[in-house]
């Protein structure tokens, strides 16, 4: 083993490294050992050391934590002001967003921003996290997913004027109450349109990130392209997070299931080419990984098939199973 390849053991990969049958050698993210090393040999692969990072798998954790007492005080700001102090948003979370999803591992990265008891605050920052990953997915303008990273956090901000006892109800909300919380669009809307620094395009995606494709949204039932296309990325961002985070009056759906929910979504409610991008890159991330089936087994995901990536190639001990297959049969956990 030579010096080069020495020095990158206790690394990690930046990307899945593939043999040239298509074979996973070592998923993206992964700490690099000797027999890593060696198996990329024998296939003649060498890493580089601009195809490796360090290893720490806890730098996305810390780092919300980090970010999420400043939203927090943001907000709490704008309840008692009703004014949005932007400046320090673009100064203290926008650059977080940025470093967090720069190269990130997305299972590491959604685990990190799934709220527990912080939910209020703590969406808004994994909203604008994601918004700026799928913006990056969409090969949009990088000073366009500054902007998308800005409206994602502030998605939200007409909450601050909702009551506290229906913000934090534990129950389901009487039809009086869920006609105030659907007003947040606009008090959000209104909210940043008043705030010096902001564009129109923050205050569109504000009141526009509830409208659906087919029309069932809220607040003006807005269709298809009649709905921005940032705010019909905050929309993806915005229901998954939603989905995979513990509220005070329901608990995170498995994994897994966001996924599918997400895909039948797509057919109508959420814009189809945002969201099946995004289950590919999320399915992507999962090659490596160790899944439970509905059967009991236990396997390793090994090749997303692009066309239909909610149905994996796994390897089964020494088999391996395309669950394209087998209809009946699917993820119900990943480890």
């Amino acid at each position: 083993m030579n010096l080069i390849n020495q020095s990158l053991i206790g690394k990690a990969s930046k990307i899945n490294i593939y043999s040239p049958w298509g074979v996973l050698l070592l998923p993206s993210h992964t700490r690099i050992t000797k027999e890593h090393i060696k198996k990329l040999q024998k296939h003649d692969i060498t890493l580089n050391r601009s195809e490796v990072t360090d290893y720490n798998p806890s730098k996305y954790l810390e780092v919300i934590d980090r970010a999420v007492p400043r939203v927090k005080d943001v907000f709490n700001e704008v309840r008692q002001t009703l004014k949005i102090p932007l400046e320090q948003l673009q100064d203290n979370v926008v650059p977080i967003i940025t470093d967090i999803t720069d190269g990130s591992h997305l299972i590491n990265l959604f685990s990190s921003l799934q709220a527990k008891d912080d939910y209020t605050y703590r969406h808004n920052l994994a909203v604008g996290a994601i918004s700026n990953l799928i913006g990056k997915w969409l090969d949009l303008a990088e000073d366009e997913v500054v902007e998308l990273s800005l409206a994602g956090l502030l998605h939200d901000v007409g909450k601050m004027r909702i009551p506290e006892t229906i913000l934090n109800k534990p129950g389901r909300l009487t039809d009086e109450e869920f006609d105030e919380m659907k007003k947040h669009t606009i008090y959000g809307y209104e909210l940043i349109k008043e705030t010096p620094g902001s564009n129109y395009l923050h205050a569109l995606i504000a009141l526009q990130h509830h409208e659906r494709m087919d029309g069932s949204g809220y607040p003006f039932g807005l269709t298809g392209d009649k709905i921005h296309l940032f705010s019909r990325i905050v929309s993806v961002a915005d229901v998954f997070h939603a989905m995979s985070s513990k509220r005070i009056y329901k608990d995170a759906l498995p994994f897994y299931e966001i996924l599918f929910q997400m895909n039948q979504d797509s057919f109508g409610i959420l814009d189809p080419k945002i969201t099946r991008l995004f289950i590919e890159r999320t399915m992507d991330s999962l090659i490596g990984n160790s899944v439970v089936l509905t059967d009991g087994r236990e396997g390793t995901i090994i090749m997303v098939h692009k066309n239909d990536p909610l149905h994996p190639i796994l390897q089964i001990d020494d088999s391996y199973v395309d669950l394209r297959e087998n209809s009946s049969i699917f993820i119900e956990k990943v480890m």
